[in-house]
């Protein structure tokens, strides 16, 4: 490998910075602006068609993460890495589909998953939902600006803190102006223009490399775990927790409810199957850079493992196509990114303000004011964060198993009339509580209290497969993989799980949710009738008519 690693001059990187995102820019002020739209600025209208939905929807998905993390799970467990994370997280894109057309059956003009729950729970219940989702959209816009940073630092004589903050202001340029609509526009082009460049770069560092027999060649250099596809310690590591973290982002993401929602009702099946296909194709590809970079012995710069995916096109390909890298990074960031500012000012506006403060008699200017003025205090939080450099696929899989925590409450809350708000309130709480106990090794894993960690994990292993089942095949069929994958897990697993924190802490956090939740709402006589959501959910204004009918904002 290269010693020098090829550097673009400061002036050329930004010029292609200024480049890429002032075409964004541009681009997103060809839509159609009304000042007192904020269902706009949310949801687009729900008039989002197939094209622009499924592009979006892959776009977000395919985030900095899918480059960075995707290339460590090739570089650090081998052949099954990439495999780990492209087909779980293609997986989790096709998972939403059943509960999401149950979320749009009951709300059909939600802007955010929360209004549903305070629909259906109260103010409490919708809270806890609003500041997962915020907490969790911080730290997403955080790891891509920590992605601008590596990449700009890398590949330029800029410093890494440079790069977040180029980054962060030019992702605010285009959204703040129109919002949701920006980020879906921009999305559908910014994946054209990955999905071109990604299908020349891989094979391009691969035939750099030395080609397919150079790769097969080195592949003795791998240990037996590495070279197994079927990997042990990969699943255990890496597989299963980021399957769990995954389940939890497909549930609990405002980025992907966001999409859920916007999208017309009769494009959602196409949008999803269309965008589960591409997403996985994708970043499995992309993973494979980690595995060229196994076999040959390549060593990431500065031992982080952020570097890794530069390092390599900055060592074998020369500066066009560097330069083309160099766009499809910022590209699948800045579709991320976008979405998680769009997703926060969508919390801020529905859940804080339109629900809590206004009591549904919301200003569609004042929301909008809001909206922006979030957009703009994230982006400045994001940076700040950003500059710590944390490692991006321990912060993806925490935020996933974090989020674990609110998956069956949510679910349950949308099928079952008696889970109360209580038992959604108490259920996510003491989930969380134990979370952070078992993943930050608060108390030593051993003895009974083990044991008793590792059999609440099991079931949570029994709810991730029960409720995937249940959304495709129906309740028997799922409460049936219920009871099978928890005991499955518990005889294999008691004595074997407390050696694998990530997952245990995940499950655990499933496992707490789903029995606090079931216990009290079982205790409960309380019915509740599920139409009253819809009464419950409004637009925050309907423009006119005419107006709607000119206005083109999906491609059908």
């Amino acid at each position: 490998m290269n010693s020098e690693l090829f550097q673009f001059s400061t002036i050329t990187v930004l010029l292609l910075m200024v480049a890429f995102y002032g075409g964004t820019y541009l681009l997103s002020t060809r839509l159609k602006q009304n000042d007192g739209d904020a269902d706009g600025f949310m949801v687009a209208n729900q008039r989002i068609g197939l094209g622009m939905g499924a592009a979006s929807m892959t776009a977000t998905w395919i985030w900095a993460a899918s480059f960075y993390a995707a290339a460590t799970s090739g570089y650090t467990y081998g052949v099954s890495g990439p495999l780990h994370y492209g087909f779980w997280g293609a997986l989790m894109i096709l998972f939403i589909y059943p509960f999401g057309r149950r979320f749009r059956e009951l709300a059909p003009n939600a802007h955010t998953l929360g209004e549903l729950i305070h629909a259906r729970h109260g103010a409490s219940s919708q809270l806890i939902l609003a500041l997962s989702n915020l907490l969790g959209s911080i730290i997403s816009l955080m790891v891509n600006l920590t992605a601008a940073g590596a990449l700009v630092s890398v590949l330029s004589p800029l410093s890494f803190q440079a790069g977040i903050v180029i980054a962060g202001m030019g992702v605010l340029s285009y959204t703040l102006y129109s919002g949701f609509r920006a980020s879906v526009f921009t999305d559908f082009a910014q994946l054209i223009a990955m999905m071109a460049i990604a299908v020349v770069i891989i094979p391009a560092v691969l035939f750099a490399m030395g080609g397919p027999a150079v790769m097969v060649d080195n592949l003795s250099n791998l240990t037996a775990e590495q070279a197994n596809i079927f990997s042990r310690e990969a699943f255990l590591h890496q597989g299963a927790p980021y399957f769990v973290a995954v389940l939890a982002y497909a549930i609990g993401n405002q980025t992907i409810s966001q999409r859920l929602f916007a999208v017309d009702e009769s494009h959602i099946k196409p949008t999803f199957i269309t965008a589960t296909i591409s997403y996985g194709a994708i970043v499995i590809g992309l993973g494979m850079i980690g595995l060229m970079a196994l076999t040959l012995g390549v060593e990431p710069i500065n031992g982080n493992m952020n570097n890794l995916i530069p390092q390599m096109v900055s060592s074998y390909l020369p500066p066009f196509f560097i330069g083309l890298f160099f766009i499809l990074v910022i590209g699948s960031l800045s579709s991320t990114a976008d979405s998680d500012l769009s997703a926060l000012s969508a919390i801020m506006m529905a859940d804080v303000y339109g629900k809590n403060i206004a009591k549904n008699n919301a200003d569609p200017k004042k929301m909008l004011l809001i909206g922006r003025m979030t957009m703009i205090v994230a982006t400045v939080l994001g940076i700040i964060l950003a500059s710590f450099s944390l490692d991006i696929l321990v912060m993806l899989v925490f935020v996933g198993a974090l989020w674990g925590a609110v998956v069956f409450p949510v679910i349950a809350s949308c099928f079952w009339d008696r889970v109360t708000n209580k038992a959604f309130t108490w259920a996510v709480l003491s989930a969380l509580a134990v979370f952070c106990l078992v993943r930050f090794d608060l108390l030593p894993m051993t003895g009974v209290l083990a044991i008793g960690i590792e059999l609440l994990a099991s079931i949570g292993a029994g709810v991730v497969g029960g409720l995937m089942v249940f959304g495709f095949l129906g309740k028997r069929l799922g409460v049936a993989a219920f009871f099978i994958a928890a005991v499955v897990v518990a005889w294999i697993g008691v004595g074997t799980l407390r050696e694998y924190t990530v997952l245990l802490s995940s499950l655990t956090a499933y496992g707490v949710s789903t029995l606090v939740c079931t216990v009290i709402s079982l205790a409960s006589n309380e019915r509740f009738d599920f139409d009253l959501i819809q009464e419950r959910v409004v637009e925050y204004n309907k423009p006119a008519a005419d107006e709607l009918k000119g206005e083109t904002v999906a491609a059908r």
